[in-house]
């Protein structure tokens, strides 16, 4: 039986137990046992080794923004503001200059705007309550932002790359070098203001993470990363590489205001540095194309997750697993385990999700527990997928 969804970093689980001898007859007999009864049951002792009350891993979250998340979309703020006061400047300084490599510049930082205004719009949707239409929230909207800034800066991107091919086959052209020596001293200004104002002291510092996902924890609390530091940190990153293209820029108009006979340096920049743009939206194409397709993150593999499911006590085999991501920093996971019989179901209800909780980080886990039956090892259904 599939598991139904899980919500807001909880676990819904269904549990079989094991087969018990009736009262009456001494048959066996099947006990499903659900975490919300129908009706009051009397109060139990707790076992020993719980690690989280009921089936959450934490007490009910605050509502609001978090102050880490607070600061970070101060941050975001401040920073997309520099960024549209500055890329207002490039377009008319660019458009003043007769210069496609400003536009181009100035067409980068247009998509450093909208990856910071879908991280400022991820960080208010986070605090919407799921609901019974969207079960899982709204997180899935960063996805969506980014995919939106990949395409806009695509489509600008090839407009400038028309222009330059233009340029190239006609020389009835003219750059007014002053102007473009000045917004592009001024751009590169502007991205070292926006690395300062985006640069964290005392961030987070963890070993074997890539990019903006979760570095598997060894031991305590598997707390999903800051979703407020990883997207500062991915526009602090973000902001580096525009200085070192806004520096080409500027070398570029150092050039032409200098030797006005080497204008073609401002189409040939504008190649160049339109090759760098799309190729810098590659790592955020495949991380949504990948998180759209419900893959697994690319931070958290199928053998180390089914081995630590497989080393809990009392668990013979499990199937159904399944790991995907609703954002880089929000990890799911679901998985059938099948137990012997004489295990305790909620014990090993508890230790497995701990276990995933604290060694992969996961946002949230739904297990459901049944007994371990021969026939499992040659049912097609509870193979596992290939290696793809």
């Amino acid at each position: 039986m599939e598991p139904s969804p899980a919500t807001g970093g909880s676990e819904t689980t269904r549990l079989v137990s094991a087969r018990d001898r009736s009262s009456a007859g001494g048959g066996l007999r099947l006990k499903s046992l659900f975490t919300e009864p129908s009706e009051p049951l009397p109060e139990e002792p707790k076992l020993e080794g719980m690690a989280f009350h009921h089936c959450h891993k934490d007490p009910m979250p605050q509502s609001g923004l978090s102050p880490e998340r607070v600061q970070a979309r101060r941050q975001l703020y401040a920073a997309c503001a520099v960024c549209f006061i500055f890329m207002a400047g490039e377009v008319v300084g660019g458009y003043l200059a007769h210069s496609l490599a400003i536009m181009t510049d100035a067409a980068h930082l247009l998509a450093d705007i909208g990856s910071m205004m879908a991280s400022l719009f991820s960080l208010w949707l986070s605090t919407r309550p799921a609901t019974r239409t969207m079960t899982f929230g709204w997180h899935r909207s960063e996805t969506l932002g980014a995919l939106a800034s990949v395409v806009s800066l695509w489509i600008v991107t090839g407009i400038l790359l028309y222009l330059a091919f233009l340029r190239l086959l006609h020389s009835d052209y003219h750059i007014e070098a002053g102007a473009m020596l000045l917004t592009a001293s001024i751009a590169v200004c502007a991205n070292l203001l926006m690395a300062f104002v985006l640069h964290q002291t005392g961030a987070p510092h963890s070993h074997g993470s890539t990019g903006a996902e979760y570095a598997p924890l060894e031991e305590g609390h598997g707390y999903p990363m800051s979703l407020g530091n990883t997207s500062v940190r991915a526009a602090f990153v973000h902001v580096l590489g525009d200085l070192l293209q806004s520096l080409g820029v500027l070398a570029a108009s150092i050039l032409i205001y200098f030797k006005p006979q080497y204008k073609v340096a401002d189409p040939i920049s504008t190649f160049l540095f339109s090759i760098c743009a799309l190729g810098s939206t590659a790592p955020t194409l495949r991380d949504v194309l990948l998180v759209l397709m419900e893959g697994a993150p690319r931070s958290v593999e199928f053998e180390p997750v089914r081995d630590t499911l497989l080393s809990v006590p009392g668990v013979r085999a499990t199937h159904d697993l399944h790991l995907w991501a609703l954002t880089l920093t929000y990890h799911v996971a679901s998985a059938h385990l099948a137990i012997d019989s004489t295990a305790d179901p909620e014990a090993v209800l508890a230790e497995a999700s701990s276990r995933l909780y604290s060694r992969f980080g996961f946002s949230s886990c739904t297990l459901q527990v049944e007994q371990y039956q021969p026939e499992m090892a040659q049912c097609l259904r509870c193979q596992e997928p290939s290696q793809a």
